[in-house]
């Protein structure tokens, strides 16, 4: 009878590892660790990945391997990715799929010097991405005639700090709380908010190659799934969220400080309500899809228009 449970407890234990087994998935978002991708943090740290079945790495971008090009030699199997960056990629013929719409609101601004209106500044030198992230902001230069020359830049503030630019391009939960920081005088005047004129369009949601995710339906569900809970729990408990989000950024020593975090936690938890529903609906807009490719297209960023179903995980 011992003989029989010592081998029934044998068994046991054998079989144990494969029911533990979860599937493989790395992630990389599109920058550095910072409050932009707290839920992601808090998904993974909380354990609703491994919930789901997955075991879930966060492999971050270095300055040698960009996540298009982790997707690309399926070193990472999603990263972030702004609307209309995504739209380019898949317009130079990469299919992508939207698994999961985190973005409902645009944070792009333009800052300028003297409190001027940047509207008012035509010709003048404004700092720009190199990685890009600012398509609307040249549909929208273009369309009003400003003649802007743009400057680019890879990180940071220091060229509009220095005075050698009029203006720059920022994003409202990072480069806008840097240039406060550094006492930038910021008003109604001088900071053009595309989302208040028009130019309203979502940017971050999770992508994966449409081979990959045709192959791995259920995977990317779960990923959607345990990704939207770690967002939900951090809008819920935003102190412990900020706690995990440090974490990553001590790990990968990221020159950043908590409280720069926090205003970046809480606005990027903003830009995913929407303004209509004043929800978080975690879905791509049909009219911003259209929107942004109609004027991506206008000017010459695009060959063709892209739909909104080209984008949809079905």
């Amino acid at each position: 009878m011992k003989k029989f449970l010592l081998l029934g407890a044998i068994a046991m234990l054998a079989i144990l590892p494969a029911k533990a087994q979860r599937d493989k998935f790395i992630f990389t978002p599109q920058w550095t660790a910072q409050a932009q991708f707290a839920g992601y943090y808090i998904a993974k740290d909380k354990g609703f990945y491994k919930e789901t079945g997955l075991d879930v790495e966060i492999v971050h971008p270095s300055a040698t391997e960009t996540p298009m090009s982790r997707i690309r030699k399926n070193k990472s199997q999603a990263t972030t990715i702004q609307l209309c960056e995504a739209m380019q990629i898949i317009d130079d013929g990469i299919p992508l799929v939207n698994i999961l719409q985190t973005s409902m609101n645009s944070a792009i601004v333009i800052v300028s010097r003297r409190d001027e209106d940047p509207l008012k500044q035509k010709g003048m030198k404004v700092g720009i991405w190199s990685a890009g992230f600012a398509q609307l902001a040249i549909c929208m230069s273009i369309k009003d005639h400003l003649n802007y020359e743009w400057i680019r830049f890879a990180t940071n503030i220091n060229l509009f700090i220095s005075g050698a630019i009029d203006a720059t391009i920022a994003m409202s939960y990072n480069e806008y709380y840097q240039l406060a920081q550094a006492s930038v005088k910021l008003t109604n005047k001088n900071v053009y908010r595309f989302c208040d004129h028009g130019y309203n369009v979502q940017e971050d949601g999770v992508y994966m190659t449409r081979d990959y995710y045709m192959k791995h339906k259920d995977q990317a569900r779960r990923f959607a799934e345990a990704s939207k809970k770690g967002w939900e729990y951090a809008a819920n408990n935003p102190k412990e969220a900020l706690d995990i989000v440090m974490k990553y950024v001590s790990r990968d020593h990221i020159g950043t400080n908590r409280v720069i975090q926090e205003l970046m936690l809480n606005e990027i938890l903003r830009l995913m309500v929407d303004r209509e529903s004043k929800k978080r609906e975690y879905r791509l807009r049909p009219d911003m899809v259209k929107q942004a490719s109609y004027l991506m297209h206008q000017n010459q960023m695009l060959s063709r228009k892209i739909t909104y179903e080209e984008l949809l995980a079905q």
